[in-house]
């Protein structure tokens, strides 16, 4: 996909060398998982990749601190048992 719209498919998703669109990919992902993959994803292609890295960092920073919190929630309810 070489058409650049900015709406329904900006360039920075579209561009990548596989042919597929970002979202195609992380519309199956939970949000934080699939934000941090849309930051990789175009983090060469709007002209600040550190900015970018650095904000995928903090989704799976996010994403981590989550399932650590269900980690614990579900270890504190076994042990109730």
């Amino acid at each position: 996909m070489s058409t650049n719209d900015p709406v329904n498919h900006p360039k920075h998703y579209t561009n990548h060398p596989s042919g597929v669109e970002c979202i195609r990919i992380t519309e199956h992902m939970s949000f934080n998982i699939g934000n941090a993959i849309k930051y990789l994803w175009r983090a060469d292609e709007k002209g600040a990749p550190i900015q970018d890295l650095k904000k995928a960092a903090w989704y799976i920073n996010r994403e981590i601190a989550r399932r650590e919190r269900v980690q614990d929630s579900s270890t504190d309810t076994q042990g109730a048992a």
